[in-house]
């Protein structure tokens, strides 16, 4: 056989076709039709770079004007992005336009593409969406920065990050709905889109509307009264925040409405979010200081036992290692000291001068009870001064949280959690502290009493926490729903290792020790501090797993994302 008979396709019968297909609807014509139509024609960055070849794009002057205002802002307006929903394409050239000459570093974005949809079966709807930051009227990241480092122009309105001021404490990161602020670990510092404001002052558009190849993205003059009441309706994107929290300027634009069940392509994606371990080790620490410092004081003024200074030293040191253990959190530790400036309106400044009165305090604390001596007269004004700083400190911690509007970190959830996380580990300080066998023993009235009330506030603590639980099943895929089903699925094995810890070190153990101490020829005073020791170990390590998943379950709200 031949090689031209082995590449000789095999001929088939003719047959009458009409014979064997069905008739073909018009409507299936037209389809087939508009189909090879779309087909047929270029992309949009294909017809820009065919623009380019041909070297057209230097006579384009007037079609990079029309991406600009006709007039700066006036009273009460400012500069806005507008996004053409049918125009956009998602081919990301606005990411790179902005990425190159923005000169960012590898892995670095300011500007993302996400993907809305949504529609019938059918009749699907795929929209893709670019974003960037929105300069809000009402900045989120500008109010909770605690070194001042974003400032808004009063004539563009524009948010720009100041990067010589920002220390890298990536609250602003936290405080944006929008996942605008981003951190780059580099530098140490966080950094945004600032609308190439550098390009506007010369009347150039930002580098992704000038490099989008069809148009989708300009700059346009926003009334500020006009975004209020769009915010407040509601109007913004589908798979959004709720706007009424910053105030964004960005309008999203289209001819046709889109369906009303559009939803980002990323909605029931759930993922661990960033740990932030040395704020985890912070916040675990301060609460044990406080209350370490408001347990003594409440024995010391009822039981009519001195503290002593190896106790009073023991809530200071524990108060400035967490301290320290802060600025590790810190992308610049050594502008720590900036981080005050902010305190007229950032709970983050609040939450620092706070810790740092109750450091103060507690250095005073330590040395009165050092010095030695029937008890001075400021005693009793210093305790209660200590304790009220303190308390207050957490309190600021919880409003840290709160103030950055998600769910999980509501104030009817992270202030009690903060505060029984503050009394546990007081109890277990003065448990470590005050043991037969330890630094000082008291009374065992007492001792009895602190091993009653801890499993008490480890159950209240665990139950309050566990109750998300409950959102497992519920109908709407909300963000308590998705903090539960990270616990339960992703997250499982450290929530079961955090509830072994609590209920062994918190409850188990103390009764044991309750029991024992009850029962008939058991000795147990040689014992105490083994028992002590262990109960100590296992409920420090228990709240420091509940604080990494306070971090890690809870669920951050942005723009929508890529899809699954």
């Amino acid at each position: 056989m031949s090689s031209s008979t082995l590449t000789e396709p095999r001929r088939l019968p003719i047959v009458d076709a009409p014979s064997r297909r069905p008739p073909v609807e018009p409507s299936l014509v037209g389809l087939l039709q508009e189909s090879l139509r779309e087909q047929s024609d270029l992309s949009g960055v294909e017809r820009f770079s065919t623009l380019h070849e041909a070297g057209a794009l230097d006579s384009m002057a007037s079609r990079y004007s029309a991406l600009l205002p006709a007039t700066a802002p006036g009273p009460g307006q400012q500069y806005g992005f507008e996004v053409d929903l049918d125009a956009c394409t998602g081919c990301k050239a606005c990411v790179t336009a902005c990425h190159t000459l923005n000169g960012l570093d590898d892995g670095e974005a300011w500007r993302d593409v996400g993907t809305l949809r949504g529609g019938s079966t059918a009749r699907p709807v795929i929209q893709p969406v670019t974003t960037a930051c929105h300069h809000c009227v009402e900045p989120a990241c500008q109010s909770g920065c605690p070194v001042l480092a974003y400032e808004k122009d009063p004539v563009t309105g524009i948010v720009r990050h100041l990067d010589d001021q920002c220390i890298g404490c990536q609250y602003c990161v936290l405080k944006c709905p929008y996942d605008v602020p981003k951190y780059n670990a580099q530098r140490g510092i966080v950094r945004k889109c600032d609308m190439c404001s550098q390009r506007l002052a010369v009347g150039e558009p930002p580098a992704c509307a000038q490099a989008c190849p069809t148009g989708a993205i300009r700059v346009r003059v926003v009334s500020t009264d006009d975004v209020v009441e769009a915010s407040e309706a509601g109007r913004f994107l589908p798979g959004s925040p709720d706007p009424i929290f910053t105030l964004p300027t960005t309008t999203f634009t289209s001819r046709q409405p889109l369906p009303t069940n559009m939803l980002a392509a990323d909605h029931y994606r759930v993922h661990r979010e960033h740990a932030h371990l040395p704020l985890v080790w912070m916040l675990v620490l301060t609460q044990m200081a406080v209350g370490a410092v408001v347990l003594q004081e409440l024995v010391r003024r009822t039981a009519d036992v001195g503290v002593s200074t190896s106790q009073s030293l023991f809530a200071m040191v524990v108060g400035f290692v967490a301290l320290a253990a802060s600025t590790l959190h810190l992308g610049r530790p050594h502008l720590a000291f900036r981080a005050v400036l902010g305190i007229r309106r950032s709970w983050l400044s609040r939450e620092i001068v706070a810790f740092g009165g109750f450091a103060a305090l507690s250095v005073g604390y330590a040395a009165t009870h050092a010095w030695g001596g029937p008890a001075p007269a400021w005693l009793d004004p210093l305790g209660t001064m200590v304790c009220v700083v303190g308390l207050g400190a957490v309190a600021c911690s919880a409003m840290v949280y709160h103030d950055t509007k998600r769910v999980a970190w509501d104030l009817s959830s992270g202030l009690p959690r903060f505060l029984l996380t503050t009394a546990i580990l007081g109890v277990v300080a003065l448990l470590v502290t005050s043991a037969p066998g330890s630094f000082q023993p008291i009374p065992p009235p007492w001792i009895r009493s602190l091993l009653l009330v801890l499993p008490l506030l480890v159950g209240l603590r665990l139950g309050h926490e566990l109750l998300v639980l409950l959102h497992r099943h519920d109908r709407r895929h909300c963000p308590n729903k998705r903090t539960a089903l990270l616990l339960m699925g992703e997250l499982r094995s450290v929530l079961c290792t955090r509830v072994a810890f609590a209920a062994v070190g918190g409850i188990g153990l103390p009764a044991v020790l309750l029991w024992a101490a009850d029962a008939p020829g058991i000795r147990v005073a040689a014992d105490v501090p083994i028992f002590v020791g262990a109960i100590a170990a296992l409920t420090f390590v228990g709240e420091l797993l509940a604080r990494y998943l306070f971090f890690v379950s809870v669920v951050s709200p942005k723009m929508p994302g890529g899809a699954l």
